[in-house]
């Protein structure tokens, strides 16, 4: 078996933590001995407390809110692990922040995604290790190797099971046209109809429903995205479907950002149960009874498996 480095290292900085100690236990291993944390300037410290020489190294660290610190422990980590000697660097990045800022709309705009993407690499990383990037094409901002994970194929089971025989009312409702795509490869698996909300954003982090494409009316729908930030688009979708005669709304998404207004708009909003897997971690004040949380460990693990001894990451989802 070809492998790179003699051995795998599991560490984890402060985004995700449970996440990084679940991926090492599935993996058999002890997650790495090393402290991140803060200077009393506000400098982010980094001490590793084992040997990584040769090692391959997997840091698992979501770039989530607080973004620019979790960013910079990833890119201190990195550097460090590259000081040390280790054979191969992997960024395990269950949930990439900037992804939004991925192309100029305006002129002077930055191109956020690309500058966060280039420092990974200039840090040291060898490879990233990713799921549902905002959009796919953000892979090409990398120079070096990524395997982008994808969940619905960790979605899909859920509902599969919790709706097992009562398909033939189900739809899945794509929150706006941007994730069509998305919404089909989900709406496929599952074997029911699709329908589109058009709607027309108005200016950032505000939106408003226009039109419901498809049928809705007397059946249960699954509004699915790829994450819910202030949760304006969602919960505006789940009002005009039910405007619009659906008999109940589900929702789901990868990555649970939930910033802003978001947990006020989902508690008041007519979604009867929000799925999201845990990229994210999301704090007690902001946990509600209608949410339900997926482990993302599982499949990290055995993308990292595969990574190590050169076998495809793609088969996964085939």
């Amino acid at each position: 078996m070809n492998v790179h480095g003699k051995d795998i290292k599991i560490f984890s900085a402060n985004s995700n933590k449970k996440v990084a100690e679940e991926i090492a236990e599935y993996l058999g291993l002890p997650l790495g001995k090393s402290d991140v944390g803060m200077f009393s300037d506000g400098e982010i410290s980094v001490s590793i407390h084992e040997t990584v020489r040769g090692s391959d190294v997997f840091v698992v660290q979501s770039t989530c809110a607080p973004v620019n610190r979790h960013l910079m422990e990833l890119l201190i980590m990195i550097d460090a692990f590259k000081r040390a000697s280790a054979g191969r660097i992997t960024a395990v990045i269950p949930y990439y922040g900037y992804a939004r800022q991925d192309r100029k709309s305006k002129a002077r705009d930055p191109i956020s995604a690309k500058l966060v993407a280039d420092l990974i690499t200039a840090a040291g990383a060898d490879r990233v290790l990713t799921m549902d990037l905002h959009a796919a094409q953000l892979t090409g901002f990398f120079d070096i190797p990524v395997d982008h994970l994808l969940g619905v194929p960790l979605l899909e089971p859920y509902y599969e099971k919790k709706f097992a025989g009562k398909k033939e009312n189900l739809v899945v409702v794509s929150p706006d046209l941007g994730s069509v795509t998305r919404v089909r490869s989900f709406a496929q698996k599952l074997d029911v109809p699709i329908a589109i909300v058009d709607k027309r954003r108005q200016k950032a982090n505000v939106s408003e429903v226009m039109n419901i494409i498809g049928d809705v009316k007397d059946k249960t729908v699954i509004l699915a995205d790829d994450m819910i930030d202030t949760a304006g688009t969602l919960c505006n979708a789940a009002k005009a479907l039910m405007g619009k005669g659906a008999k109940e709304v589900y929702a789901c998404a990868t990555h649970a950002v939930l910033s802003g207004p978001a947990i006020e708009r989902i508690k008041e909003s007519p979604i009867k149960e929000l799925v999201f897997l845990d990229t994210i971690p999301i704090p007690p004040e902001k946990m509600l009874d209608k949410f339900r949380i997926l482990p993302v460990a599982p499949v990290f693990a055995e993308a990292i498996a595969r990574i190590y001894s050169d076998k495809s990451v793609s088969t996964l989802f085939v």
